[in-house]
């Protein structure tokens, strides 16, 4: 405590004297040390008071600061008083002037000069103001935050207000009043040195303050009226009076604008926390200061003698115990004054404790748990992924994209999303530490952008809602986010997930949108139809290509059942790998072949450079590419490793070894060499040429020369009165139809023989959403095929819906629709159901319900129907195309290997189980619904059931995979496009997003060449050609037999199920084996999937055998005719099955005797005419019939199929 009266206070600290009597006369201790400064003796000891008499001087630094702050209130009060009197005054002396001059309006001298001096004294005053005003502007440029010079300063003014502020948290352990040495104490130097710099701080915010009288009574102003005169009254008695100096605590109010200042605190939530913390502290601190003044020092009414011994840090103590209402009692305020304001500090600090904390942590809790920042680590490249983050989107994508086959995955994964992850996928993340990386916010945001270091990441995905109410909502969402990005950083690059096929074109909108760098769209409805209408060209390729384009973990099976060689096969995925320069010079074929044969690996593209070092991607090309050095190939493989054996490869080292996995690097100095030019960065891989036309130029992939074509067809194709082909040459070309003039009647559609056509069942109404019935059709009528060759397509469903549809469907030939419901079997025996080669069933309403196991509820309905439906004997036989081919080249005429002679044909279908059906599902977990006979688990993975391993369902999950693929390698998105929608190219898609409509094209050389292509088929092994190999021969045999001598890669192959069991009657349903080993076991059922190149001569002449159908199938061998089968097949036939056959046909063939006017989309005939249509009497008709079972026109047939 301080000095009492007598001098005897233990706490005294050293004091100085002024006279040397006072020490002689009062303390002739001799301990005293004397030292002279300045001539002034001055004494130190812990015993002597600062002065004579002992007395404390608390009041001269308390009157310091009243009379500065009272002392400035009055001066600025009366200048204000002043003020408004001179200014009353010159109002009146104004007004009697003016009074003056209505009164004496004649005009003398001595008015004009009277007149004048108030003028200048005006002009004088406005000088001075103008001066006045440059001052105060200068001194609020000073103190603005809006400037670097104000920001600086205000940031440094609070820096030493809390360094003021620790000074006196030390000093508060030193008594409250004690004797102290200006020159010799540090931290009074230091406080002195900052509340000078406060006191000039505060002339400039004095100067430019506009209301005077409201900046005395701010609070930063009493602040420094308190705490900055104590300082120099300090120096001056050489004593230190603690006194009001925790005012200062009071400055961190101001934490949150200071943190604004330096562009810290961005969010309202950030402001607001730290505001509330900063009140609450500074309050607390403040009222703990007080306590300390006045329970350490006493009341002075009292003499100062109930004060107590307590420490800051105990009143800090108190008064939080105080605030809580706890109240524990072991610290107290004893003096009066002390707990007067206790009273009033409980008021106000409990309600502020009671609002200001539930506050502050509610704000913290509602902090975001993901808010950070990503930090990149050095050599490891990171990819974001926003969009819809959901379990299942985000569980599927990961278990594709780390998948163990791909080699060393060194990408960290950074998802961005603005709603936390529920407890599910917060486990999955927690699972995967060590690659992803969560973070809440919104890509449409700039600030999260920067977060995730979107401008250093290898790439941005963006995965769309496949399942949402409204796709078209959802593509705009993404094309938002797009737009989002490119717009922070023009140059990332982006795979985008798309639902409709016409929201691609708002894509090309966008300035940076860059497919050549590696951009992509990958549109679900286009490659889901797409795979969907290959599966209508060769059952199973849609479960085939899903398969290769998902990373699939083998699982061996012991057992001989049909699952051990499927999953054998799914083990099997799509890599690109450079070539070795070995290759160099030889013609695909061979490159194929020796790939299969000595490496084990299927080869099935390349990257193929023009003259004009334009790239393109060539699949199965002829014997005329030959390969370049550099060469890019596509394998079908079981993982990354294996293919590398392409790269590595050497005639020299590896020519005489067996074993392909000792084919490694070798030490050839040619490897060596060619290792930097071949071995390119993944930018080489995204090639603009490559993507520009993904069926390359004319001068690349035509075997012939287009002018070179045999004369008929190259007559009847350079027509120019008629327009064939689309603009592109890529697909089959009619004018457009009116909707009406394709409508059949269900009578009509009865009269119509309709066999070997597509069914497509369609789901929808006026309110649903689009499918993109476009896509389904595109890959039908592409221009690989010849006319005779295209498959006719009826589509059954809803007028209405369909209407919405045909804008885009209007330019197609062979195109029907039949009014009516999927549901009803009078609709689907009108269509021939039982003669299709392909029944597709869509819906448009799977995503408008909203529990998951009803969405497919009309899919699955419509494929049991179907399935349940009996039909009779006599109608007809299945048609071979969908069975099976000839291979291009054989003679068809000769007697060896005609169809009729080498291939059996199935008797006609009896049961809807044995209809080719392709059911659409949306709930992978429904597909256990659509086959009764299996035994799936409902927790069994897609893939591994039978419904999707035999090619009868399809799910739209399976292309989730493609995101991975495109970024690892974005030319395996164009080789499945490529593949899968028959030829679609950007040049088309900007047509398309131009006029929404194909624009038909003359045939010239350029687009002819277009349409040698490769298509994928299947190969019956029964008779012909093959035959010898299809009875127990080995895959690789065949597989080397038809590249040799065909030109036709086979890459899988489609099974019986009970095909390993040997039994006589066996089900039939199909299974795909995917790339089978070279010495894989053939038996006659099977069917090989196989890419054949395209036959100029198959299309030289066609006649046309009927006129009975409707017109869009006339040129159609099989839509044109009821098949019946050869002699040498019906041996079993009763001779009353015979008859009844004939009279139907008799029957039918009487009922078409009308005249009838048809429409029909032939190019030789693209416009209405009348035909006349005869009855036929039952013999015609059987002559009719024999000559379509006898024709070479037909292709072979599929062997015989009992159903289950």
């Amino acid at each position: 405590m301080l000095a009492e009266a007598h001098g005897t206070d233990p706490h005294g600290s050293d004091s100085s004297m002024r006279t040397s009597s006072i020490d002689n006369n009062n303390n002739p201790d001799s301990s005293i040390l004397i030292s002279k400064m300045e001539g002034v003796v001055i004494p130190y000891t812990s015993e002597v008071p600062c002065d004579d008499y002992g007395q404390r001087m608390w009041w001269a630094f308390l009157a310091s600061s009243m009379v500065t702050f009272f002392g400035g209130l009055f001066i600025i009060l009366l200048w204000r008083t002043l003020k408004y009197l001179w200014t009353v005054c010159c109002h009146c002396n104004i007004k009697n002037k003016e009074a003056q001059k209505v009164n004496n309006p004649a005009n003398n001298p001595t008015a004009d000069k009277t007149t004048k001096g108030p003028d200048e004294k005006e002009e004088a005053a406005a000088s001075e103001v103008g001066w006045m005003t440059s001052v105060k502007d200068w001194a609020g440029v000073m103190i603005s935050a809006q400037t670097l010079t104000g920001r600086v300063l205000v940031v440094l003014v609070f820096a030493l207000s809390i360094g003021a502020l620790g000074i006196y948290f030390i000093d508060s352990s030193d008594p409250i009043e004690s004797c102290q040495n200006f020159y010799k104490d540090f931290t009074l130097q230091i406080d002195m040195a900052f509340n000078v710099f406060f006191l000039l701080y505060f002339g400039l915010r004095f100067i430019a303050a506009n209301d005077k009288l409201w900046f005395w009574l701010e609070v930063n102003s009493v602040v420094d009226f308190f705490t900055v005169p104590p300082v120099f009254v300090s120096v001056y008695l050489n004593r230190s009076w603690l006194g009001l100096r925790f005012l200062r605590a009071l400055r961190l109010i101001q934490f949150s604008e200071i943190l604004q200042f330096l562009n810290i605190l961005k969010t309202s939530n950030s402001i607001k926390l730290v505001n509330l913390c900063s009140i609450f502290i500074s309050t607390w601190l403040t009222a703990a200061g007080f306590i300390h003044l006045v329970e350490n020092s006493g009341d002075p009414w009292e003499n100062f003698e109930n004060s107590q011994s307590l420490s800051y840090w105990e009143c800090v103590y108190l008064l939080m115990v105080t605030m809580s209402t706890v109240g524990y009692g072991d610290v107290y305020a004893k003096t009066t004054l002390g707990r007067l304001f206790m009273v009033f500090f409980i008021l106000g600090g409990l309600a502020m404790f009671a609002s200001y904390v539930p506050e502050i942590i509610e704000l913290i809790g509602n902090r975001k748990k993901y808010g950070g920042s990503y930090s990149a680590v050095n050599g490891r490249k990171h990819i974001v992924v926003c969009g819809h983050i959901t379990l299942e989107s985000v569980s599927n994508f990961l278990k594709d994209f780390l998948h163990k086959d791909r080699d060393d995955v060194n990408v960290e994964i950074v998802f961005l999303h603005n709603i936390s992850p529920n407890l599910e996928l917060e486990a999955l993340f927690k699972r995967h530490f060590t690659q992803v990386e969560f973070y809440q916010g919104s890509v449409l945001n700039p600030h999260d952008l920067a977060r995730v270091k979107i401008e250093s990441a290898d790439a941005c995905l963006i995965l769309a809602n496949k399942y949402c109410a409204d796709p078209d909502a959802e593509d705009a969402s993404n094309i938002m986010r797009v737009i989002s990005i490119k717009n922070y950083h023009p140059k990332i690059r982006i795979i985008t997930q798309m639902l409709q096929y016409h929201n691609k074109a708002h894509l090309l909108n966008i300035p940076s949108w860059n497919w050549k760098e590696g951009d992509d769209a990958i549109c679900l409805a286009e490659l889901k139809a797409g795979f969907i209408a290959q599966s209508c060209l060769a059952q199973g390729l849609s479960t085939m290509l899903a398969n290769l384009f998902s990373m699939r973990s083998f699982i061996e099976i012991e057992e001989d059942t049909w699952q051990k060689y499927y999953l054998e096969g799914v083990a099997n995925e799509m890599y690109t790998e450079y070539l070795s320069s070995a290759f160099v010079g030889l013609s695909f074929p061979t490159v194929c072949e020796l790939c299969y044969v000595k490496l084990k690996l299927l080869l099935i593209a390349i990257e193929f450079k023009s003259e004009q070092r334009e790239s393109s991607i060539l699949i199965n090309p002829g014997n005329h590419v030959k390969l370049q050095e550099g060469t890019l190939g596509f394998f079908i493989a079981s993982d990354a490793k294996e293919v590398k054996r392409a790269f590595f490869y050497c005639k020299a080292c590896h020519d005489d070894i067996t074993d392909p996995k000792r084919i490694k690097k070798c030490g050839c100095k040619r490897l060596e060499d060619e290792h930097p030019s071949t071995l390119s960065p993944k930018k080489k891989q995204r090639n603009g040429g490559m993507r520009n036309s993904p069926n390359c130029s004319p001068k690349m992939m035509s075997r012939h020369d287009p002018l070179l074509i045999p004369g008929n067809e190259q007559i009847e194709n350079m027509d120019m009165n008629v327009k064939r082909y689309d603009s592109t040459g890529m697909f089959h070309w009619c004018p457009s139809k009116e909707i009406e003039k394709v409508i059949l009647t269900r009578s009509e559609a009865s009269m119509t023989v309709l066999s070997g056509h597509v069914v497509v069942c369609i789901f929808g109404d006026v309110t649903s959403a689009l499918v993109g019935l476009r896509n389904l059709v595109m890959p039908l009528r592409a221009s690989n095929f010849h006319y005779h060759e295209l498959k006719p397509i009826v589509f059954v469903g809803s007028l209405d819906y369909l209407r919405r549809e045909w804008e885009t469907l209007h330019n197609f030939p062979k195109v029907s629709i039949l009014p009516g419901t999927p549901l009803s079997r009078a609709d689907l025996r009108a269509v021939n159901i039982n003669l299709c080669d392909m029944c597709v069933i869509l819906s448009a309403n799977q995503n408008n319900i909203e529990d998951a196991s009803l969405q497919d509820k009309e899919c699955i309905l419509a494929s049991l129907n179907i399935k349940s439906m009996q039909f009779d004997d006599s109608i007809g036989v299945l048609q071979a195309n969908s069975q099976g081919f000839t291979p291009p080249g054989m003679d068809r005429s000769s007697p060896d290997s005609s169809p009729v002679h080498g291939f059996v044909r199935q008797a006609s279908v009896t049961t809807g189980s044995n209809i080719p059906i392709i059911t659409e599902l949306v709930n992978d977990s429904n597909v256990q619904f659509l086959d009764q006979d299996d035994d799936d688990d409902p927790d069994t993975e897609l893939y591994l059931t039978q419904p999707f391993a035999c090619g009868t369902a399809f799910a739209v999950s399976v292309l989730d995979s493609l995101m991975s693929a495109t970024y690892f390698n974005d030319n395996i998105l164009t080789l499945i496009r490529t593949l899968v929608t028959g030829g679609a190219t950007p040049e088309l898609e900007g047509l398309l997003a131009e006029e929404n409509a194909l624009r038909g094209g003359y045939s010239t050389p350029q687009t002819l060449a277009n349409r040698d292509r490769c298509r994928v088929a299947q190969l019956a092994l029964y008779d012909g050609p093959f035959a010898d190999l299809g009875d127990g021969g080995c895959y690789g045999d065949l597989f080397c037999k038809a590249l040799k001598t065909y030109n036709m890669l086979c890459f899988g192959i489609y099974r019986l199920r009970d095909a390993h069991l040997g039994t006589p009657s066996q089900c039939t349903k199909r299974y795909v084996i995917t790339n089978p080993p070279y010495e894989f076991e053939l038996v006659p059922t099977d069917l090989i999937f196989c890419l054949m190149q395209f036959d100029h001569n198959a299309g030289q002449s066609r006649t046309s055998l009927s006129h009975s159908s409707h017109s869009s199938h006339s040129s159609s061998k099989k839509s044109s005719s009821v098949h019946s089968v050869p002699p040498s097949n019906r041996q079993n036939r009763s001779s009353k099955s015979r008859e009844a056959r004939e009279k139907q046909n008799a029957t039918r063939m009487n009922r078409m005797g009308q005249e009838k006017k048809w429409f029909t989309d032939e190019p030789e005939n693209a416009y209405p005419r009348n035909i006349q249509i005869k009855p036929m009497s039952t013999h015609m008709a059987n002559q009719v019939n024999q000559y379509k079972s006898t024709s070479s026109l037909i292709p072979p047939i599929r062997e015989v199929e009992d159903e289950c």
